[in-house]
């Protein structure tokens, strides 16, 4: 006869909710970087990239502060040492943490992930993340689709990665097309793509260059100019 004799069902375990699971995740981030930090002449660009997932987490937990603290400082070491793509992820959870300067931070890692031949999948994030601050009848979330869509056509390592990538852009084209002008078809897609000159690729990039310079302002934590002398040839 089994334990259960009365033949009662067996309450599952309860599920941990998303903050438990987070906590814990925070704790095992938090025993990592301590262990990193015990170890003799640990690599401090380890130790900033497990601050980097602490930070992550800290601002999925709303502690957006205690995150910005951690990230910012990343994001100054990735930078030194022209770890664009460590330093654009470092800006998304800058603009995750939702602080006064998180919009600059957004911009400023458009601004990398555009300049710099980072992963497309991140770049892809970080144009969304304009596309949803852009208000729904105005062009920058057009832009910003673009040259999302750009940018998997030229950074994408095989036809097959590239056709990944370009179903997620043209599906943001398609929501942006959507909301902006009522397109509902691909002729209509075809037709706005061209009214808004989005096919000229030169006049698009300066219209990005336009759009990040108004999310930043006057809050740029680099000289653009010293960073584009970096650009790999």
């Amino acid at each position: 006869m089994s334990d259960n004799e009365n033949n009662q069902p067996i309450a599952a375990a309860p599920e941990l909710g998303d903050k438990e699971v987070l906590e814990a995740q925070l704790k095992d981030q938090l025993d990592h970087l301590e262990s990193l930090q015990q170890k003799f002449g640990a690599d401090p660009l380890t130790q900033a990239r497990a601050q980097l997932d602490i930070a992550e987490t800290m601002a999925g937990l709303e502690r957006g502060q205690e995150a910005w603290s951690l990230a910012r400082g990343c994001f100054d070491l990735f930078l030194k040492d022209e770890n664009w793509q460590d330093a654009v992820e470092a800006c998304d959870i800058l603009y995750q943490c939702d602080q006064p300067a998180s919009i600059a931070a957004l911009g400023m890692g458009v601004w990398l992930a555009v300049t710099f031949p980072i992963s497309m999948q991140t770049s892809y994030v970080m144009l969304e993340h304009v596309v949803d601050e852009t208000p729904n009848t105005a062009d920058g979330g057009a832009v910003a689709a673009m040259v999302a869509h750009y940018i998997a056509d030229i950074r994408a390592e095989d036809d097959k990665k590239r056709a990944n990538m370009q179903f997620l852009t043209i599906n943001l084209l398609g929501r942006v097309a959507k909301r902006h002008s009522d397109v509902t078809d691909q002729a209509g897609l075809d037709f706005w793509i061209e009214k808004l000159e989005l096919n000229n690729q030169e006049k698009l990039f300066s219209r990005l260059a336009l759009i990040i310079n108004a999310i930043v302002e006057d809050q740029w934590w680099f000289d653009r100019d010293e960073l584009r002398n970096k650009i790999p040839d």
